[in-house]
């Protein structure tokens, strides 16, 4: 019995994946569906690894690469994405497995099929291959199309990133804005961790670009930017200490 796990943010589509398994693949059994980045890293430090894992691109709390960064991951993984241009480019590239949402038994049953062909070797590799993607995935400049202009933004000039009505701006710390073509989901992925934070739905914040940071109520705390943002930034009680240690791994208590 070949053991899966699904990391999957939507539960339609997890409950859809694990009804056609069932059908295209009995002798799979699904040990656990995770909802997050966070859960499915502590799910895969405390438990035995899958024989393979689905996972979505895009989870609630930012982008699934980022379990990478944080387990050492060997079992083969399919992921599963709505149409995302730049994803499906480095899975071809790379010559990864994927599946476009939403899913259907017929893909679903030729991406097993095309993994149980597989070699111990060549399995040994495919899961070589997915890490050396997810590693290498950060972009060091942006394209920025401004009516007939291209503009490259580079990483270190980027203060902030800020989404509203579904449009997503970069500011730099000259406080130029840069209209972009991404998610703020799919950027989160792009940037390096170590440079920038995920403070809310809203925004992501470069460390260089911190000023200040307030106690707010509720045992929030607000940012104050070099520049000036659009709006308040509000990280919530939650994510205080995620924000903490991120400081203090750049900034180490002596």
């Amino acid at each position: 019995m070949m053991k899966a796990l699904i990391i999957e943010d939507e539960p339609a589509a997890a409950l859809n994946l694990k009804a056609i398994l069932k059908q295209a693949a009995p002798d799979i059994r699904v040990v656990d569906t995770l909802e997050s980045v966070e859960e499915s890293v502590d799910w895969l430090r405390a438990n035995p690894q899958p024989d393979l894992l689905f996972m979505d691109i895009h989870l609630a709390d930012g982008d699934s690469f980022r379990i990478f960064d944080a387990v050492e991951i060997a079992a083969p993984v399919i992921f599963t994405t709505a149409y995302d241009q730049y994803a499906l480019e480095a899975f071809k590239v790379n010559s990864i497995d994927y599946l476009l949402k939403p899913l259907n038994t017929d893909d679903v049953r030729r991406a097993l099929a095309k993994l149980r062909r597989l070699t111990s070797t060549e399995r040994s590799d495919y899961g070589s291959r997915v890490r050396t993607m997810a590693v290498r995935r950060h972009e060091d400049v942006f394209l920025v199309h401004v009516r007939d202009r291209i503009i490259p933004l580079r990483r270190e000039q980027i203060a902030f990133c800020y989404t509203f009505n579904e449009k997503v701006t970069a500011y730099g710390f000259d406080g130029a804005a840069y209209p972009l073509d991404k998610t703020l989901e799919a950027l989160q992925g792009l940037l390096p961790e170590s440079e920038f934070f995920r403070a809310n739905r809203q925004f992501i914040v470069a460390r260089q670009a911190v000023k200040e940071i307030a106690v707010w109520f509720g045992s929030r705390l607000t940012l104050h930017l070099t520049v000036e943002t659009p709006e308040r930034i509000v990280i919530s009680k939650a994510r205080v200490p995620e924000f903490k240690a991120w400081l203090r791994s750049l900034h180490p208590v002596e």
